[in-house]
């Protein structure tokens, strides 16, 4: 089985950034993308936000698809502190399951699901949760709701999953060959997750340095 790494690794931090200044950008202009209407209570609009370079990978990807299937953007940018709320809160969750845990354990598990708020891909623009859909907008099967967590999912949300249909298995693979070949990659334990320019998909593709470090949305 190929190794996990996850983005508590400590190899994913010591990656360098070299901050490229580039603005993010609503996906909601200007773009073809199919966007996902259940966060759109975001006042600022935040989930809607990527760097440039990513949406045009994005765009890249879609137009690679097979004829009437779509990607469906659920979640880009993702503030900081909006960030941390998240981890904290997994983390509490995981600490009451698991009293005899150390830290060290609780924060690797909690970063399978949520990633470490100081090297967060979504924080910096890089990383977008997403899916397919039908032509008429309709999610295509892919063997567990987007953000399923791995306990209430027994796994099946990790991308290599064997607990899931063949339909799941043939449209998470259809989805993963378009992205991949855009330039992306994929946080294995979440199927729904692709970044470009972050540390991690420095990490994975042996870039020097990441594109992408922390961003407030109001700098962009």
């Amino acid at each position: 089985m190929t190794e996990i790494v996850l983005m508590s690794d400590p190899r994913v931090a010591a990656v360098p950034v070299r901050e490229c200044g580039e603005r993010l950008v609503d996906v909601r202009r200007d773009s073809s993308l199919l966007v996902d209407e259940r966060k759109w209570q975001d006042p600022a609009g935040a989930f809607a936000h990527l760097r440039q370079g990513v949406l045009d990978r994005l765009l890249k990807a879609q137009a690679q698809l097979p004829q009437g299937i779509r990607l469906l953007f659920v979640e880009g940018y993702r503030p900081p502190s909006l960030q941390r709320h998240y981890f904290d809160e997994y983390g509490d969750q995981l600490r009451a399951d698991h009293p005899n845990w150390s830290l060290e354990q609780v924060r690797s598990a909690a970063s399978r699901y949520v990633s470490p708020p100081e090297i967060a891909p979504h924080s910096a623009g890089a990383a977008v949760d997403l899916t397919l859909a039908d032509a008429d907008g309709r999610e295509l099967d892919m063997g567990t709701r987007m953000n399923a967590t791995p306990e209430e999912s027994e796994g099946a949300c990790y991308t290599q999953a064997d607990n899931i249909s063949d339909q799941a298995r043939s449209n998470r693979d259809i989805l993963s060959t378009a992205l991949a070949a855009a330039g992306l990659v994929n946080y294995p334990t979440e199927w729904w997750h692709w970044s470009y320019g972050d540390r991690y998909w420095a990490l994975m593709t042996g870039a020097d340095a990441a594109h992408y470090g922390l961003k407030e949305l109001d700098s962009a």
